[in-house]
């Protein structure tokens, strides 16, 4: 997967690198067709906000947080896209299930009656 941090106002050092592929390791683990991420780190003033797009195939998951801190940001960010992935993933298994064909003719012991001459 690849993974492209930028930031806007905020110098994206190694070490929020390295916590962000930690958390990004987490959302793999649930959800393994992940193609690319891009995550922004921005700062305005007093809050520090984490916004991220997910690239599936077929589809893209969006999700951002602010906070005060930015690592606190991050993991709110990280929370809410393992939902989302989890959520996505769920409707996937669902939608494969109800594809299954269903034999609904009668077969030959249902239209057999019980008579009782008691």
């Amino acid at each position: 997967m690849q993974l492209n941090v930028s930031g806007h106002h905020v110098e994206v050092t190694n070490s929020l690198k390295i916590y962000l592929s930690t958390k990004v390791k987490r959302l793999e683990r649930h959800f393994d067709r992940i193609t690319s991420m891009n995550v922004i780190l921005s700062v305005e003033k007093r809050r520090q906000k984490a916004e991220s797009t997910i690239h599936i195939s077929g589809c893209e998951i969006y999700a951002a947080s602010e906070h005060k801190n930015l690592y606190a940001a991050i993991d709110q960010l990280a929370d809410k896209l393992d939902r989302q992935l989890i959520k996505k993933k769920e409707k996937t298994k669902d939608h494969k299930h109800r594809a299954e064909v269903v034999n609904l003719e009668p077969t030959f012991a249902d239209n057999i009656l019980l008579v009782d001459d008691g």
